[in-house]
């Protein structure tokens, strides 16, 4: 019978807790996600309130002065990378760090450390540090809750901005995109020598940046001669223009156009424009350098 009231107890304490109602925390979790060139940051944390309290000052309860801070609430706030970034200009290797922070009227001291499970700073150990960086912080307007934000984003390059009351402090991030992103391409050619996507988006990514573009041009030839499509020819066309080879690029942009028309899809009805546009430019482009070959042999007669 003590058995049965006894199971019977622990499954009442399970229901109980099972459909226990969610109440809310004083300090709410939060994540932070933004991509920089092939980047993936990711920023888990959590956001206190001031609740008419003081913050960085020399007597705030919260964050005081020249006192290391867990930068956010409860678990040390953890910053990831998905490659090798800079964190205020000092190289940082990619992984998992804990964000912590001394806060300073005129600079803070900005900290990654190595062991990001630890709750809050009771177990921070300086030894486990691989960066620090001084940021002189700025005003901002007021915010009530702990706030991060990674902006403005360029394609290489963003700030980490920690916000609270009327502070804000950014802290320079940095990648290495066009490094990384030729070296993933060059990597997927090698491994995937065939692929008409590969070949391809590497081709596009060297005319966009400027780079190599014979080696381009060799790109987009061999993914037309695997599969001829209006990307790979549109791609050649622009690669033989920006070379100064004008002349040849139109008709392989025409043929792009003609090859997309028969089996349309979103790219070419995205582009269609575009290339119709930059077809007639390089028309315009070069009917004088025609006109001036032609000058140039009649007067040899």
């Amino acid at each position: 019978m003590k058995k049965y009231l006894l199971s019977m107890s622990l499954a009442a304490l399970l229901a109980t807790s099972a459909f226990a109602q969610r109440v809310p925390a004083p300090s709410p979790a939060a994540t932070v996600m933004q991509t920089i060139g092939v980047t993936d940051f990711t920023v888990k944390y959590s956001r206190p309130f001031i609740k008419g309290r003081k913050v960085f000052a020399n007597e705030s309860a919260l964050a005081p002065y020249d006192q290391l801070w867990r930068t956010g609430a409860n678990m040390a706030t953890v910053f990831e990378s998905s490659t090798e970034f800079t964190f205020g200009g000092k190289k940082v290797p990619a992984g998992k760090y804990a964000l912590f922070s001394i806060p300073n009227g005129a600079a803070w001291t900005v900290i990654l450390n190595k062991d990001y499970n630890q709750g809050g700073s009771d177990n921070y150990k300086e030894s486990e540090d691989v960066a620090r960086t001084t940021v002189v912080p700025t005003s901002n307007e007021y915010n009530e809750a702990f706030k991060i934000e990674i902006e403005p984003v360029t394609d290489s390059t963003a700030f980490l901005n920690l916000s609270w009351s009327s502070v804000n402090v950014p802290v320079p991030l940095a990648v290495s995109t066009e490094s990384l992103t030729l070296t993933a391409l060059n990597k997927a050619v090698a491994e995937k020598p065939e692929d008409v996507a590969t070949l391809q988006s590497t081709a596009g990514y060297l005319l966009s940046k400027g780079k190599d573009l014979q080696v381009a041009l060799s790109l987009a030839d061999k993914a037309i001669g695997l599969k001829e499509s209006f990307g790979a020819l549109w791609t050649k066309a622009q690669i033989l223009n920006k070379l100064g080879k004008t002349a040849e690029a139109i008709p392989v942009a025409q043929k792009a156009l003609t090859v997309g028309a028969a089996a349309p899809d979103g790219a070419y009805n995205f582009y269609k424009p575009q290339v119709e546009k930059a077809i007639a430019e390089m028309q315009a482009k070069a009917a004088p350098v025609k006109e001036a070959v032609s000058t140039v042999k009649k007067k040899k007669k």
